[in-house]
């Protein structure tokens, strides 16, 4: 295909096989487990088995999500954890040491914060602000930097461009989780991150339907981590893969309507006399509005507030909206709205939770992709 094709026609053609098997306008789903094994050479990884993650649908998706990103190589997972745990594994190797932001996904910091000692690594936390510090948590066995690009659930943005300078600096491998921002809003290989993480369950496949993740960026370095998910056996179903690629055709159109949602729907809350606090990057009030502003294309589709009578005003608030899906999770069609505290941080102690600053009467909102003036209504008369 042409070079230099926009975002929304890549998501829909980028990295296709070519002559279209039987003509078929849509890649077929290669349900098939055994294949003919014809070449005498070859490494253990170019079998083609469906664990080492090689398969048509497997390949089509790792081209696509490359190109989305402006990457060399991407590779899908079994999901967003598959991803972020075999990346840091991989890359960490014997006796590793991580320096990672301090608030992250729920996931993210259950795995960092309970398992990563019992695998040898080791870990230290970053003042997300203070970008001089980072180099006193360094040790002679730090390999790499960890963050999110929009922390869940609190909405903060770190300074990436100082991520990225430090790592390269220093010698480590840069980590980003870009969930949140997609890359419809962030393209952060383009900004120098050695590797950029996505839990492709979210905005890339959009549906509530699956469970997947990737990891994206040179092919060296997703070489280096393929062959470490291929020992652990993170790999994607085939059917999954068909509902990922079929999901990403959308992202654009997608996402470009879930940002301007998101941020009418934030700037409503935040006028509103029952609101105490709105976290999302796109209102001049939040902290880090004008980084985000610098760094990304859209403010995403995700907020969290604070209703002034706390936890029982929260609950009330869940029981009463009419459109939202109680529920975990985020990045799809319908919009969704959760506690943090019971769900994506369940996983964290109350104290854990409290340092940072994820309160029991946080809401987080996912926004879909309703009609904005029907959400704003459904959220206000909850409200009222």
């Amino acid at each position: 295909m042409r070079d230099n094709l926009a975002l929304q026609t890549q998501a829909i053609h980028a990295g296709r096989i070519e002559p279209r098997i039987e003509g078929a306008a849509v890649l077929p789903i290669f349900q098939c487990s055994v294949y003919e094994h014809l070449a005498e050479d070859g490494s253990y990884h170019d079998v083609r088995y469906p664990r080492l993650n090689n398969l048509p649908n497997h390949v089509v998706l790792g081209r696509r999500l490359a190109a989305l990103e402006g990457a060399e190589a991407g590779l899908v997972t079994a999901s967003g954890m598959a991803a972020i745990s075999t990346a840091i594994l991989a890359l960490l190797g014997e006796g590793g040491h991580l320096l990672v932001q301090g608030q992250l996904y729920g996931g993210t910091h259950a795995f960092v914060h309970h398992d990563l000692g019992r695998f040898g690594g080791s870990f230290d936390t970053i003042d997300p602000e203070r970008p001089d510090s980072w180099k006193d948590k360094l040790r002679p066995n730090t390999r790499a930097i960890y963050v999110e690009a929009m922390t869940n659930p609190l909405l903060q943005v770190i300074d990436h461009r100082a991520v990225v300078a430090f790592a390269r600096k220093h010698g480590l491998v840069s980590l980003i989780d870009n969930t949140f921002a997609t890359p419809v809003n962030f393209r952060p290989i383009e900004l120098g991150f050695d590797l950029s993480l996505h839990s492709c369950t979210k905005y890339l496949n959009g549906h509530n339907d699956l469970v997947a993740g990737a990891i994206i960026g040179s092919a060296k370095l997703v070489g280096q981590v393929k062959s470490c998910l291929d020992h652990l056996g993170g790999s994607l179903d085939p059917h999954a893969c068909y509902l990922l690629e079929r999901g990403l055709k959308t992202l654009v159109l997608r996402v470009r309507q879930q940002n301007a949602s998101a941020l009418a729907l934030a700037q409503r809350l935040a006028a509103h006399r029952a609101v105490q606090v709105v976290n999302y990057p796109g209102l001049e009030t939040h902290p880090d509005h004008a980084r985000a502003r610098a760094l990304f294309g859209g403010f995403g589709g995700m907020l969290s507030f604070e209703l002034r009578g706390g936890v029982e005003a929260a609950r009330r608030f869940l029981g009463r909206v009419e459109l939202p899906v109680n529920g975990p999770s985020l990045g799809g069609v319908e919009t969704l709205v959760t506690r943090p505290c019971t769900t994506s941080h369940a996983s964290l102690s109350p104290a854990e939770r409290e340092s940072l600053g994820i309160r029991d009467g946080l809401i987080r909102v996912s926004v879909g992709i309703e009609d904005t003036d029907d959400l704003i209504r459904d959220f206000e008369a909850a409200l009222a």
